[in-house]
């Protein structure tokens, strides 16, 4: 095992300006996807705030993992290190990561992974205070159910006892969490770089989709094609941006899938694009969709909602509390290809009747903004922080 610093925390009342917070995260730039934009927006957050921002991650990436990322960079004002790891992508190994915390004030873990458990084991030993974001925990798919519950129940339980507070960025999560975590559970919500793609969606109504997201089985791409074929039965001038990057289905799965159900002039698939490219996909679209089985928030549906896309999202538990959170959102069954095709129908034929829709989409967005989540987490990391220096000058 790689050796650890076992200093005392930080003795500071709350969290001082200049503390150092380390954030740790399976994946970062230059990947790209929601867990990424979440660690990335927060520590950007936490920068422009004067804190001192490490990032502790991993040297490949999951997608390319013969290449060998710089082991130190600056992003953004973000130090960014990364470490070599082994192993499986779903549980990488990789305990360089203690030579990187030995300076922390706090340890903020993204993810129930190697990190999360190896941290909280070693606990006794590097004497950090340790927060963790759920992220959806490991449920993303039905893929070894009992397996997963019976680790959760027992490891995921035991190293829930090290930790000063579990963040939970979804309701659905707190449900999950709480029972092993109690009060240390706590909510706070995804924020959404509501700016970063803020009004960019086609300012007349057209019948144009662009669904988001990593090319994985618990996504559903192929529910998403079923229903374009359906769609396409009835009218035309329906089409799909399908954009995102491989991770267990490749881009040749997906042409194959495209090809097989005929909608080659239908479905256009974007692989790897640049943020400039995805907002020339979102200037020409009125809608997003997403069939996915499993979301811990729903960040890129909202990140679509600030371009002023209404989106059409499959009745999973995340996208259910969103929509119960802002009426404009619309739900449906994508494991029904006929009943899909007639909500995003009617969703599209609600917004030509009032195009005003995508302006109230944005004004939705707005309220996931980043500043107050930073801020909510700030003030976390203050109380974890005092309760630590009471309980070492006590």
């Amino acid at each position: 095992m790689e050796s650890m610093t076992a200093s005392r925390p930080s003795a500071v009342t709350g969290l001082a300006e200049g503390a150092r917070i380390v954030q740790i995260v399976r994946q970062y730039a230059p990947s790209r996807g929601g867990l990424e934009d979440v660690v990335s927006n927060l520590s950007r957050s936490l920068a422009s705030r004067g804190f001192a921002v490490r990032v502790v991650t991993l040297d490949r990436l999951f997608r390319d993992p013969g290449e060998v990322l710089p082991f130190r960079e600056m992003i953004d004002g973000v130090e960014v290190v990364r470490i070599p790891w082994r192993g499986s992508s779903r549980y990488p190994l990789a305990p360089a990561v203690f030579r990187h915390i030995s300076d922390a004030d706090l340890v903020h873990v993204h993810g129930v992974d190697f990190f999360y458990d190896a941290l909280a084991w070693t606990r006794p030993f590097h004497r950090k205070s340790l927060i963790a974001t759920t992220h959806g925990g490991f449920f993303h798919t039905k893929n070894h159910a009992a397996i997963k519950k019976i680790w959760f129940q027992t490891a995921t339980r035991a190293s829930a006892l090290a930790y000063d507070a579990l963040v939970c960025c979804s309701q659905s999560d707190h449900r999950m969490f709480a029972p092993i975590a109690g009060h240390r559970a706590r909510l706070i919500e995804n924020g959404v770089d509501i700016e970063k793609f803020a009004a960019l969606g086609s300012e007349t109504p057209v019948r144009r989709m662009v669904t988001i997201g990593r090319f994985s089985v618990n996504k559903r791409l192929d529910r998403l094609l079923d229903c374009m074929a359906a769609l396409k039965s009835r009218s035309i001038g329906w089409h799909l941006d399908v954009v995102g990057s491989p991770s267990d289905q490749t881009e040749a799965d997906l042409r194959a899938a495209i090809s097989t159900r005929g909608l080659q002039d239908e479905v256009h698939l974007h692989v790897g694009i640049s943020d400039a490219e995805l907002r020339e996909v979102l200037s020409r679209s009125s809608l997003f969709v997403s069939a996915s089985e499993y979301e811990g928030f729903g960040l890129v549906a909202v990140e679509a909602m600030s371009a002023g896309l209404v989106p059409v999202l499959h009745c999973n538990e995340a996208y259910q509390a969103l929509a119960a959170r802002h009426s404009g959102v619309a739900v449906s069954d994508f494991s029904r290809a006929d009943v899909a095709a007639t909500a995003i129908e009617g969703t599209y034929e609600a917004l030509f009747a009032s195009p005003g829709r995508r302006s109230e989409m944005m004004v939705a967005a707005s309220q996931h903004g980043w500043s107050d989540v930073c801020d909510r987490h700030v003030a976390l990391y203050g109380e974890v922080l005092g309760s630590r220096s009471q309980e070492v000058l006590a």
